[in-house]
């Protein structure tokens, strides 16, 4: 990798991490873990036997950022740092990932109403010989939500492609009395954490 390379891979395929990024300034390339021959799976997410919340998010990271410089290698790409991220909703220390159903998003925002949970967002990155991590954690409380309101959510898109069926930067906004932590570590990418990291390995953040 040469000292003067500043641009980065970004391995994820949300669109809200590559606003962050942009918002910071960070030139990157997107690498998406799923190639066109499908000789690269999508690393699983899949919640190990007792793997606690913290543990779960930055094992997955790891993952996807490991398989993210294995295809870098394997396909002669140019050396640069690779950034990989993974999100998750915590309540009562079960994990809420991504709903797959209006059913599974209903019955998550109905847990969710009117209590406090967390949101762990942990960053990676990763160059041919090194890798830097950090966690970072947020608690949200929601609103005590109707029957209504929550139907009304979900019978749109936003809850399907987020970590406890909700987007901070969308309409569920509204359900949030109470937030401490980073507002863009719930988004999915925390700039604080991400900028010390980018400057860990060397790279100029603005």
């Amino acid at each position: 990798m040469h000292a003067h390379d500043q641009k980065i891979y970004l391995a994820s395929k949300s669109p809200r991490r590559r606003e962050l990024l942009r918002q910071i300034g960070v030139d990157f390339e997107l690498l998406l873990l799923r190639d066109q021959s499908g000789r690269v799976a999508d690393v699983t997410e899949l919640v190990l036997p007792g793997e606690a919340a913290v543990d779960y998010v930055q094992r997955v990271t790891r993952e996807k950022v490991d398989a993210a410089m294995q295809i870098i290698l394997t396909r002669h790409l140019p050396l640069r740092v690779v950034l990989s991220a993974d999100t998750t909703v915590v309540l009562d220390q079960d994990i809420l990932g991504k709903p797959t159903s209006q059913a599974e998003a209903s019955a998550m925002l109905h847990r969710l109403s009117g209590r406090t949970h967390q949101v762990l967002t942990s960053v990676a990155l990763r160059s041919a010989d090194a890798t830097w991590q950090i966690t970072q954690r947020s608690d949200v409380t929601f609103a005590s939500l109707t029957a209504e309101t929550i139907r009304a959510y979900c019978a749109g898109a936003e809850p399907y492609d987020k970590a406890g069926g909700y987007g901070i930067q969308g309409y569920a906004a509204s359900f949030v009395t109470h937030m401490a932590g980073s507002y863009t570590g719930i988004m999915g990418l925390p700039l604080f954490e991400t900028a010390q990291l980018l400057r860990q390995a060397g790279l100029r953040v603005p």
